[in-house]
């Protein structure tokens, strides 16, 4: 079998190694939770590909991820629910439906029309979907409001999809300063939990996970992406480490060997050192 730009050779391959006896033990054994993990990572790689602005590796990881959709619509074509042909009609039916303004006659050239019009279109979407599963006889959970916020999400992105969507109610503070009160309140009541006798695991996870839900919120309101400002430190945390292992080659030593002092030093060192 050759390679192809053809998205049906994909296809092809994904059935070969999902055929029994003859293709792979490790493929034909997976189900659509065991990949689901790899779906994530896959999706991790493609945005960390485009911060580091490499489109070489973009290009390759988007080849992963997309290999990601074909393995789940194969193992649903397997059991007679649908294949990558109906994959791909049901998101070109959302987005054309989506943009009425682009491939209807609505008007939508201001972005709050173009907003108004998603949240029609998706509330009549949520309705369908709802009847599709009713006519299989899949039993719906609930119809919460906060429901169609995938708990998958990584826990800070899904803090800040929770208060968007409460906020469309008025569940909101009305100045960022209240957040930022509210923020001091769970530290304050951490540190009271940290300082008992007998400092109970269970409840100081609940007051830091209080504290973390109320940093996602003050970044809301401050219109600050929550995960973003979080990697822009993770980067700056890696490239003071870093400073400090240069440091450690350049005196001859090794980071085991250095003191917490001498780790400091150098950590301090890098933090007023002119950024490139």
């Amino acid at each position: 079998m050759t390679p192809s730009r053809d998205i049906s050779r994909l296809i092809e391959i994904m059935a070969a190694l999902r055929t029994p006896v003859t293709g792979c033990p490790w493929d034909l054994e997976q189900t659509f939770a065991t990949i689901a993990p790899y779906t994530l990572e896959e999706a991790y790689e493609v945005a960390d590909a485009i911060a580091k602005g490499d489109l070489v590796e973009l290009r390759e990881e988007l080849g992963d991820l997309l290999l990601q959709v074909v393995y789940h619509a194969r193992m649903a074509e397997e059991e007679d629910q649908f294949d990558f042909g109906d994959v791909v009609e049901a998101i070109t039916k959302k987005l054309i439906r989506r943009h009425p303004h682009v491939f209807g006659d609505e008007d939508g050239n201001k972005p709050e029309l173009v907003k108004g019009i998603w949240e029609r279109i998706k509330a009549e979407e949520r309705a369908e979907k709802r009847q599709a599963r009713a006519a299989l006889g899949i039993e719906e959970q609930s119809n919460g409001f906060l429901d169609d916020v995938p708990t998958a999400f990584p826990a800070l992105q899904e803090a800040d999809k929770l208060q968007r969507r409460a906020s469309r109610v008025g569940f909101d503070w009305n100045d960022a300063r209240l957040v930022l009160e509210k923020i001091r309140e769970e530290t304050h009541e951490l540190d009271e939990e940290l300082s008992t006798t007998t400092p109970d695991k269970d409840r100081i996870t609940d007051e830091l996970g209080d504290t973390l839900f109320a940093l996602a919120n003050l970044a809301r309101h401050l219109e600050i992406d929550p995960e973003e400002a979080l990697r822009r430190t993770n980067r700056k945390f890696r490239n003071r480490f870093a400073a400090i292992e240069k440091t450690a080659m350049d005196q001859e030593t090794t980071l085991e060997a250095m003191s917490l002092e001498e780790m400091e030093a150098a950590w301090q060192a890098a933090k007023h050192k002119p950024q490139p």
